[in-house]
């Protein structure tokens, strides 16, 4: 059995850390709507209370020991604003396990205002029993590389799909694969054997955005750029992309 499984038909999975097991979303985006309104203009209803249902929802559905987020709890970079600082507040007085932050590029001030409630890890990420997690801005410390499964958000991974009248939509995808030692040898300034990785290296599992309003990279159309600084060249040719439903569409990089 994979040490994380996905959620079915939910941008969440839950990872068997050994000692306990985690309910893991990447990319929750508190306080989004706030963040368009003064980055584009954009005047939209919060949907804070729907978030923090579905949250709710999956964690009744799973009954984990603890919530982690891999990345991105809030929207706006710094300190959290008050709409940020309102829905979180509400999200932790409902939730009945604790969460763990793995901090990503959005989430520069969570561990000052709420450190007291909140596990914040290093930004080069955690690992717990044999899953490492990573939010993907940074390059993973060594001992996530360790791990034999690596989580990481960031990306918001979805796939463009066409029907046959030239119809086409958007939808959110997991991107599943196994990692090439060379990039990372290479940024630790190490000989790739210094990682000890077998063949194939650990697998990455990139997570869809839970927020609904994030947007995503769409890893099936051309010109489109992954931003992690590690991909794509360290995933290997065996990544696949699957929908939320399991279903399996193949190697991304035919469909």
């Amino acid at each position: 059995m994979a040490l994380v499984e996905p959620v079915p038909d939910a941008p969440a999975a839950v990872a068997d850390c050994g000692d306990e097991r985690a309910l893991v979303v990447a990319d929750y985006h508190a306080g989004i709507e706030i963040g368009l309104r003064y980055e584009r203009g954009v005047e939209l209803r919060s949907d804070a209370g729907g978030r923090r249902r579905r949250l709710l929802a999956l964690v009744g559905r799973t009954d984990p020991d603890r919530v982690l987020v891999i990345g991105d709890l809030v929207h706006r970079i710094g300190d959290p604003g008050e709409g940020e600082r309102d829905e979180l507040l509400a999200l932790l007085d409902a939730l009945d396990v604790p969460l763990t932050l793995v901090p990503g590029n959005h989430d520069g001030g969570v561990a000052d205002a709420y450190g007291d409630r909140i596990e914040v890890t290093d930004a080069g990420g955690c690992r717990r029993g044999d899953v490492g997690f990573v939010h993907g801005h940074t390059w993973p410390n060594r001992s996530v590389l360790g791990a034999s499964t690596v989580c990481m958000g960031h990306e918001h991974p979805q796939v463009r799909l066409e029907d046959e009248v030239g119809g086409g939509r958007a939808e959110k995808a997991w991107l599943r694969g196994s990692l090439r030692v060379d990039p990372f040898a290479d940024e630790l300034g190490v000989v790739p054997d210094a990682l000890a990785w077998t063949d194939p290296g650990p697998e990455l599992v990139v997570f869809p955005a839970f927020n609904d309003r994030s947007g995503g990279t769409w890893i099936n159309v051309e010109g489109q750029a992954f931003l992690a600084p590690f991909l794509p060249d360290a995933l290997g040719d065996d990544a696949e992309a699957y929908l939320l439903d399991g279903t399996r569409l193949g190697p991304y990089r035919l469909i």
